[in-house]
């Protein structure tokens, strides 16, 4: 009786067949984006089929971020880079060049209407960028500017990888509805906000596009960049308006250090309402982990704090 229904040929021939997978599937579309906001954005677009490496990760801050030569690498690697454009990354044409870079680029911010800065703020960007920019490049904080993002992204990747244009085109489509959902919520819970509860304080000014697209006004501690310092004088300015405009909210910044704040907060008397994601998304296990986690998250903390207690629902 023979115990190997195989013969030997047969059982090497089989164990080739098995080793084969019918058809191997592409590997992902290497992308890196400049920093986590534009990650998941491309993510959101890309699915499955595209992997992509954030250079400034959660809670980092772009404005003071050093690549690293494991980054150069990463990025000599890529097919696409997403980059935000506007001066918000002085340091990418040095890495693009060390790491010659030979894919495709994408700004995301391509065609938007950026937002002029007032004229104080020219010579205080990110490395001094905006001296020539003279635009403020944080678009993303205005969810309709996000949908253009997107929109650029979902070309780009659609020319890097043409055989996949109809998976980026209507996984864009599918963003861009909840996006606009997204848009519509947020202009509604600031609708019936009254006009002395628009004011509030931000850490560094990264809120202008937020301000103009949802009715608010918000005060800048620092410039554009987490880099510069107020003087004192200008501390002594902000602490007369708080008081004259009894502005009654001070936000923090996930990338900014707290100390400026907390000054303020001890000399007015006003409360610090939260930590507020600008430049960068949280980890994970944060409130911030996607870019519409981000954007609610945000909207929440400041409606809470400036809305009249009969305005605010409690969080379901």
């Amino acid at each position: 009786m023979n115990h190997f229904p195989l013969s030997r040929r047969g059982l090497l021939g089989w164990a080739t067949a098995a080793a084969i997978p019918a058809v191997a599937a592409p590997a992902p579309l290497p992308v890196v984006a400049s920093f986590s906001i534009l990650a998941d954005l491309t993510r959101q677009v890309g699915g499955d089929l595209v992997e992509v490496a954030a250079l400034v990760g959660a809670d980092g801050d772009a404005h003071v971020f050093e690549p690293t030569p494991r980054q150069a690498q990463q990025l000599q690697q890529a097919r696409v880079l997403v980059s935000n454009g506007l001066g918000f990354e002085a340091w990418l044409p040095r890495l693009k060049v060390a790491a010659a870079f030979k894919g495709r680029e994408v700004v995301a911010s391509q065609g938007i209407q950026p937002r002029a800065l007032p004229v104080s703020a020219h010579g205080e960007g990110h490395g001094h960028a905006h001296s020539h920019a003279h635009a403020d490049p944080h678009a993303w904080q205005d969810v309709r500017n996000a949908i253009i993002y997107v929109q650029n992204i979902a070309r780009g990747l659609a020319q890097a990888d043409p055989s996949n244009a109809d998976h980026y085109r209507r996984r864009a489509s599918d963003y861009v509805a909840r996006l606009n959902a997204l848009d519509a919520r947020i202009r509604a819970q600031f609708a019936g906000l009254p006009a002395e509860r628009r004011s509030v304080i931000s850490t560094h000014d990264a809120f202008g596009y937020f301000a103009q697209a949802y009715g608010l006004r918000f005060i800048a501690v620092r410039g554009l960049s987490t880099e510069s310092e107020p003087s004192a004088r200008d501390m002594a300015q902000l602490v007369k308006q708080v008081r004259q405009e009894r502005i009654g909210a001070l936000f923090l910044e996930n990338i900014s250090d707290p100390r400026l704040l907390e000054q303020l907060a001890r000399e007015t008397g006003a409360a610090v309402g939260g930590r507020l994601y600008s430049d960068a998304l949280s980890p994970a296990s944060g409130p911030a982990a996607t870019y519409v986690d981000m954007m609610q998250a945000n909207a929440a903390v400041l409606f809470d704090a400036i809305a009249p207690a009969a305005q605010r629902v409690p969080a379901r």
